[in-house]
């Protein structure tokens, strides 16, 4: 596994429609064995100069023309399924998901922007009267700065990606140095079907992304990752009064009522949880159960957690791969751990897995409690705390009591009782019975800590536009 992936290319950076190599690289390392996957470019400032500077130029002719934008990102999405068989095991390689999920990834990315590039935004008439004709069009804020996390490399930059480029920005896209492998061959194979310098790819470390978002070319920044990182986009951007638009992280909560039943609350809570072996954003984190159903909801938990398989994500039948990178497997150990000596209990699981390759078991802990970091915090993997409760109104409280906000569920039998508690809880979606489920037409935020703006569907499209108003007199 390795460079030869696609079409036999080392990676390169993509920059107005050329493979351009850099001058230093660094190693990208498969989470599942440790081995070399490939040397990833590492862009110079110019480099980076010359992304944005291609981008500015190819911005207004790609913003005049919406029924061949649309018919270009069509074209591109075409490209990007048909690679489907290419990019996966890229993808695996460098993340360490199962092969299933990664194809699954490719597949997502390339609808999300089919979707978006079908979504218009018309021109709205808001006054038609004997004293004026006034009109509001959304238009590109103009060049985007995108930068992505290592979670789901290539679908969350199909997110920014899709609505970017349909309203007719030219963006620059930095991958995580974790994962970049995947998203520099998928932007190459969209750049070809796109003008030169409508979409660029660099990668880089942590530098890279302070200069694209101190840049003076981009009007807009859109970053998905860390509250701290996105902290410091924030404030670097005020300075230049950019656009922006974070979603960070999340801790989400899923609130089970005292009429759901175990087993389907189960099925649905794995699924929603263990996913990308826990590393979803929106994953559910915590779960509140009320005292009487913890037993049978643990027990049901626990048959589903036991029977996962654990592997690298090139063997079949795999649902865990490893943790995607070691900071983030010493910080899951280190939640893990320290609500064992706490007083929680691992039903399932409890530790790191002997052997090559960054795995932790699938855990799964009983007896925790609010105040404990695993409870409080955003563990990010393959670890699921259940907190018992006794009263209704105060499990809510506690599911609200953190400073995130992203997502939420309720599970019960009755819908109508779940969707009174779902209004509720202090998050961007609240899920009802169910949990995951986005959709392209579909708004996704944040509250609180867990972001700022909105991505996906209209709400998201129009975070890449500015409001025009024009007021013609009527004589």
């Amino acid at each position: 596994m390795g460079s030869d992936v696609i079409a036999g290319a080392e990676p390169a950076l993509v920059i107005a429609g050329e493979r351009v190599a850099a001058a230093t690289t660094f190693a990208v390392h498969d989470p599942a064995t440790g081995a070399l996957v490939a040397e990833a470019p590492d862009a110079s400032r110019a480099q980076l100069d010359d992304a944005f500077a291609a981008a500015a130029a190819a911005q207004p002719g790609w913003a005049a023309d919406p029924g061949a934008r649309r018919a270009a990102l069509l074209g591109a999405v075409g490209a990007l399924l048909g690679a489907v068989d290419r990019l996966a095991p890229l993808l695996t390689a460098e993340q360490g998901k199962p092969l299933a999920q990664a194809r699954d990834e490719v597949q997502g990315a390339a609808w999300w922007i089919a979707q978006h590039a079908k979504i218009a935004l018309e021109p709205e008439v808001i006054r038609d009267d004997d004293r004026a004709h006034v009109t509001v069009r959304r238009v590109p804020v103009g060049v985007v700065a995108a930068i992505t996390p290592w979670n789901f490399p290539l679908l969350l930059a199909a997110w920014k990606l899709g609505p970017a480029l349909s309203t007719g920005n030219a963006v620059v896209l930095k991958p995580s140095p974790y994962t970049p492998l995947s998203t520099l061959a998928m932007v190459e194979l969209l750049a070809a079907h796109l003008p030169p310098g409508v979409l660029s790819a660099v990668s880089g470390g942590n530098d890279l992304g302070a200069w694209m978002t101190a840049h003076p070319v981009p009007r807009k920044v859109s970053f998905t990752g860390s509250i701290a990182t996105g902290k410091a986009i924030a404030a670097a951007v005020a300075d230049d009064l950019k656009h922006v638009t974070l979603e960070l992280g999340g801790n989400d909560a899923a609130v089970v009522l005292d009429d759901a039943d175990p087993a389907a609350v189960a099925r649905g809570i794995v699924e929603a949880s263990f996913l990308n072996a826990g590393q979803v954003c929106c994953a559910v984190k915590r779960v509140y159960v009320p005292a009487s159903l913890e037993a049978a909801l643990v027990d049901a938990l626990a048959d589903r957690v036991a029977a996962l398989r654990v592997g690298p994500g090139t063997e079949e039948g795999v649902d865990v791969g490893p943790v995607s990178n070691a900071p983030q497997l010493e910080r899951v150990a280190g939640l893990v751990g320290a609500a064992l000596r706490d007083g929680a209990e691992a039903v399932v699981g409890g530790s790191r897995l002997a052997g090559g390759g960054l795995f932790h078991a699938p855990t799964l802990l009983r007896g925790a409690r609010d105040g404990m970091a695993i409870v409080d915090e955003e563990q990010f993997g393959p670890a699921l705390p259940v907190i018992a409760y006794r009263d209704e109104d105060a499990a809510i409280a506690a599911a609200n009591g953190t400073r995130y906000g992203l997502d939420g569920s309720v599970w019960s039998a009755d819908p109508e009782r779940a969707e009174a508690v779902a209004a509720r809880l202090e998050c961007g979606t609240t899920w009802i019975n169910t949990h995951l489920a986005n959709h392209p037409y579909q708004p996704f935020g944040g509250t609180k800590w867990s972001g700022l703006g909105t991505e996906n569907g209209r709400w998201g499209l129009e975070s890449f536009t500015e409001v025009r108003v024009t007021h013609r007199a009527v004589a």
